[in-house]
């Protein structure tokens, strides 16, 4: 006998996995409902993502101030009320917020605005007592920031990077723990706006993950613009003094040293959301944190699949959000790709110079023993970066010796976040760098130092 249930589909979480997902299925004819207990758009819409490059935008306006000054502008930057702001970072997480509910009307989506946790293979209990069936079920329920033992978040002195968003006032001073994504465009942020800060980051070098010369070059920008980076550093304590708080930290020599500040945020990762939501009562078991699972996101239970940040891919919004197209594509029984290649995967970092790169990095071809080749071309030698007065940067790309195919991309530059995307066309297309460097780029564009960059690799660059 055929059981029946309330839906064909439920998702479980609405952020940009989730909500990605259930459009997708919607759209390929399945009854579909998404239960989230917060917002739609999830950490990336409400608290991530969207309002952060809001700032990101303020920032880079204020900052370029100095632009007019320049050409005998006189410009009063005292009347700064940084509430206004934060309020275009919340309208802006609003309005899409608002799009994203317009999105499931539209496409014939229930959204169950409760806390849900899964009873049984094919069973969500909710907070409100009731409860709802689902032939499948997609596991969508992101990620929170990462805990550092002492360095809880009271959202007063230690802040979280939620808490960094919800600022409506800056401080004078502060200390920012780790140097990832998060860390430095936060970093960014406040220098922009004049807040003295500190970035500490425990291993050897800021973006750590990314290639060596980005991470050296990015370091020397922040350091003019008066931010103090310390690396190999550790953070042992922090204790509130009055209205401060004090951070001891110990460098990798063993020297110890305290700084006082007005706010400290911990930018050191994120935590999945797997617990609490009931995967004890189906049988699936985490590994460190994270849901194990196979191709089309299935998890060890038929029927019931996880995406995002609860699996051990990057925490990515873009990847969340592939990956759900990935998973409601198989449930409706249509799927084509397995998974997301992880050496097709961009990454952006959206400080000032930006930072943008997918697949291998020199250190990381070392370590893997993968034999490459290297070209590079620096920013200065297209006219229109020295035009608009940002010179500084370089793309630099990894190929195979043998079939010139790309293995990797990196810039550090203007619009990098923007640019990575040819490289990585020209990656997903198995295209030459013979197609790209004939291929004509107009000119003045930041984009020629993709063509350029092709042509070293055929050692024929011509503007170095």
């Amino acid at each position: 006998m055929k059981q029946d249930f309330d839906y064909d589909l439920l998702v479980l979480g609405g952020g940009p996995g989730g909500y990605v997902a259930a459009i997708r299925a919607s759209r390929l004819g399945l009854k579909t409902a998404v239960i989230e207990r917060d917002k739609l758009g999830g950490v990336c819409l409400n608290v991530g993502c969207i309002p952060s490059k809001s700032l990101i935008h303020q920032a880079k306006m204020f900052d370029s101030l100095g632009e007019l000054e320049s050409l005998g502008v006189t410009v009063d930057r005292k009347g700064l009320d940084y509430k206004k702001v934060y309020s275009k970072s919340r309208k802006a997480a609003d309005t899409l917020s608002r799009g994203v509910s317009y999105l499931m009307k539209k496409n014939g989506i229930d959204v169950i605005q409760a806390e849900g946790m899964i009873t049984g293979k094919n069973e969500i209990s909710l907070s409100t007592g009731r409860k709802v069936t689902g032939r499948f079920i997609i596991i969508a329920t992101g990620s929170r920031p990462k805990v550092i033992p002492g360095f809880e978040f009271d959202e007063k002195y230690v802040l979280s990077s939620t808490g960094a968003l919800m600022l409506d006032k800056l401080p004078e001073k502060m200390l920012i723990l780790g140097a990832g994504a998060i860390g430095v465009e936060f970093a960014y942020i406040m220098n922009s706006f004049g807040v003295e800060v500190v970035l500490v980051e425990l291993m050897d070098r800021i973006l750590p993950l990314e290639d060596e010369e980005i991470s050296s070059l990015l370091a020397r920008s922040f350091t003019k613009a008066g931010i103090k980076v310390m690396t190999g550093a550790k953070a042992l304590s922090v204790s509130v003094e009055g209205d401060k708080a004090r951070v001891e930290l110990e460098d990798n020599k063993g020297t110890r040293s305290a700084v006082t500040v007005d706010k400290v945020l911990v930018a050191v990762g994120r935590t999945p959301n797997t617990d609490g939501i009931g995967l004890e009562n189906i049988g699936i078991a985490t590994e460190k944190g994270y849901i194990p699972v196979g191709d089309y996101y299935r998890t060890s239970v038929e029927g019931i699949y996880a995406i995002g940040d609860v699996v051990n891919t990057p925490l990515l919004a873009h990847v969340a959000s592939k990956e759900g197209e990935i998973a409601a594509e198989d449930i409706a029984g249509i799927s084509t790709q397995k998974r997301i290649d992880p050496l097709s995967i961009p990454g952006a970092v959206y400080c000032e110079p930006q930072v943008a790169s997918f697949g291998l990095s020199e250190w990381r071809a070392k370590k893997e023993g993968v034999p490459y080749e290297k070209a590079s071309f620096p920013y200065r030698g297209a006219g229109k970066s020295v035009a608009v007065g940002q010179p500084d940067g370089f793309v630099k790309v990894l190929y195979d010796p043998r079939t010139k195919e790309l293995l990797g991309a990196h810039i550090i530059g203007a619009d990098a976040t923007e640019i990575i995307h040819e490289l990585l066309l020209i990656r997903a297309a198995e295209l030459l760098p013979e197609d790209v460097a004939s291929m004509v780029h107009a000119h003045p564009t930041i984009s020629e130092v993709v063509m350029e960059v092709m042509r070293a690799v055929e050692g024929k660059a011509v503007h170095v």
